[in-house]
């Protein structure tokens, strides 16, 4: 019997892609709308890839961030930008991040869930200071205690190492068995949660494909922001 549920927090609990293409509308006008989606796909990808290098200690941060643009412009065949035009991408980035709001959906899950008195949690990757500003300014906390919070840089541990969710169920006091991860991530997400023998639910809102070589192992897959609130109100009812 599932009795807790843990969320990742880049889109999963917001649409990420918005202030993405903003930022990119902003400082790299060549990018077409109809390459859009795919670019951030990209992004996503080698944000995921190589945020490991910067736990490790062996590229800065500045480096992966401007890395991640840089590649996956490249991959969909536009022009090199420079290390200037990468940070001043950056720059407009997280100016749009301030002004990330919560999906009406993920509101109401949580609201339910609240009046269910069923224990919610985050997990998520990135640097500490940057993802816990993206918390408060989503106002995460009046649903999350502060202390069910995990954020990898603070733990030397990142999604989707098996130790990342080991510590969640020490520091929220859960179960594997009786505990739901939702995240949008295949490989981070579903992956890690189920290699620690949680239950899963993939959210896959932008309807990736399952990577080359892996299996569906999620234990619920949902594709519109649409389908949360309904199925998370029939998993707790």
């Amino acid at each position: 019997m599932i009795n807790a549920i843990v969320f990742d927090v880049d889109d999963t609990i917001y649409d990420q892609q918005q202030p993405f293409r903003n930022a990119v509308h902003r400082v790299l006008p060549l990018v077409t709308d109809t390459d859009m989606h795919e670019l951030y796909i990209r992004f996503r990808f080698h944000s995921d890839e190589t945020f490991c290098n910067v736990a490790k200690g062996q590229w800065s941060l500045t480096y992966m961030r401007n890395y991640r643009i840089m590649e996956s412009l490249k991959d969909l065949d536009y022009s090199h930008i420079t290390e200037t035009t990468a940070l001043k991408f950056q720059k407009i980035y997280e100016e749009e991040l301030d002004n990330i709001i919560m999906h009406e959906s993920v509101f109401e899950t949580l609201n339910f869930l609240k009046t269910q008195n069923i224990p919610i949690s985050i997990i998520t990757n990135g640097p500490t200071d940057h993802q816990y500003k993206k918390i408060i300014q989503l106002n995460l906390l009046n649903w999350v205690k502060a202390d069910n919070v995990i954020i990898s840089q603070a733990t030397g541990f990142q999604k989707p190492e098996r130790e990342i969710f080991q510590l969640a169920e020490k520091e929220f006091d859960v179960k594997p068995e009786n505990t739901l991860y939702v995240g949008d991530s295949f490989e981070n997400d579903v992956v890690g949660s189920k290699s620690a023998g949680w239950k899963s639910l993939w959210f896959n809102h932008r309807n990736r494909e399952i990577p080359s070589g892996e299996k569906a192992i999620q234990d619920i897959e949902l594709t519109s922001f649409d389908q949360l609130a309904p199925t998370i109100k029939a998993i707790f009812a």
